[in-house]
């Protein structure tokens, strides 16, 4: 299955759930080129060079030897491998939901961090495992349990293990109906309601924890989709503005100027330049 040539990209996992390969076997055509997946995908960048970096909405990042980082499917992502060595899992979002628990890697992923070396060698014998696995029988209940070892450990380098509050697990789950439902409900009261909160409640929440308002999430959600179709995409404003939910084009172009300081062409235009 492909998008229409003027979308970003989208790369899909095919006949299996859980696809797995080394860094230096995966070969450059999965990574070059800005694209997106439909599926997440776990990237252990065991040795890199000096220059080695990914680019991910928006952001360069640059690599270090034993980072992982985790690409929500969606995520507008590039990187040109030049022989660096790691594992790279794609995976499907059904298997993921079942190992990863944590709703903010579940949403947006999560930038490149240093696995700890106490984690390191756990992690090795992990993935040692699973590439045995998934060579030989590749059983999906096996290949499961070792991915939930994994990113359990993972995990813990991510979100401290100790118990969260319930203002806090609300933003998340905020964050998570926001990325699901952004282009058709942009009103603060619809995320309320399915919080089973007042809209004045949720919002104290979100200014107590994100120095913010649920209108102005909602806000950033669509100006970085927008950003990215401007950017990586080859859909016109008007196209955009309607993919977006928005009936008026011209009222999606001063939506997006109020909120970057530019009209939608001339961001394009920076961006291809």
């Amino acid at each position: 299955m492909t998008t229409p040539e003027k979308e970003i990209p989208v790369h899909h996992l095919t006949s299996e759930e859980f696809q797995m390969s080394t860094l230096s076997a995966a070969g450059p055509e999965n990574f070059h080129d800005v694209h997106r997946h439909n599926f997440f995908e776990i990237i252990w960048f065991r040795q890199v060079y000096e220059n080695s970096c990914l680019e991910l909405d928006f952001e360069s990042y640059q690599l270090e030897n034993n980072q992982i980082c985790i690409i929500a499917p969606g995520q507008a992502f590039n990187m040109k491998l030049e022989g660096e060595e790691g594992y790279a899992m794609a995976i499907s979002r059904e298997i993921f939901n079942e190992a990863c628990d944590i709703e903010s890697v579940l949403t947006g992923g999560e930038i490149p961090f240093i696995l700890n070396p106490g984690n390191e060698k756990t992690c090795s014998t992990i993935i040692a495992l699973m590439e045995q696995e998934y060579k030989a029988a590749s059983r999906t209940d096996l290949l499961k349990a070792y991915l939930k070892a994994f990113c359990i450990i993972i995990g813990e380098q991510i979100i401290p293990q100790e118990p969260l509050l319930n203002d806090r697990q609300r933003i998340q789950e905020l964050v998570g109906l926001i990325d699901r439902h952004y282009i058709v409900h942009k009103e603060t009261g619809f995320y309320a309601d399915q919080l089973k909160i007042s809209t004045h409640h949720l919002n104290d929440i979100v200014r107590h924890l994100r120095g913010t308002t649920v209108k102005k999430l909602i806000s950033q959600r669509i100006i970085l989709e927008a950003k990215r179709e401007l950017s990586f995409g080859a859909l016109t404003v008007k196209e955009i503005a309607f993919k977006l939910g928005f009936n008026d084009a011209s009222y999606f172009s001063r939506f997006f100027k109020k909120h970057t300081g530019q009209n939608p062409d001339n961001f394009k235009n920076n961006e291809k330049r």
